[in-house]
């Protein structure tokens, strides 16, 4: 399953986790990938893999980011209008 997020200037996820593998690629912008306990500086064309299981969420940087996430199998929450991830 393919997700495209767009997250606000200095925007941030809930940390969370799930069980699917999740993999992605960042699009545009610059970011902190949280990953368990460590803070991860990403930049466009950064690609991650988080296993699952893993608690994660991404800081958006001043400009914001676009973000392709890529998980398997598929998220069933994802698949419903309106759910998925949340920033804020």
């Amino acid at each position: 399953m393919l997700s495209v997020v767009t997250i606000a200037p200095n925007g941030q996820g809930s940390l969370y986790h799930h069980p699917e593998e999740q993999r992605g690629v960042l699009l545009e912008g610059s970011a902190i990938r949280v990953q368990g306990d460590e803070g991860i500086a990403v930049t466009k064309g950064d690609f991650r893999r988080t296993p699952g299981g893993v608690p994660h969420t991404i800081r958006a940087g001043p400009e914001g980011v676009h973000v392709l996430d890529i998980f398997s199998p598929p998220r069933p929450e994802c698949r419903k209008p309106g759910k998925g991830f949340a920033a804020g």
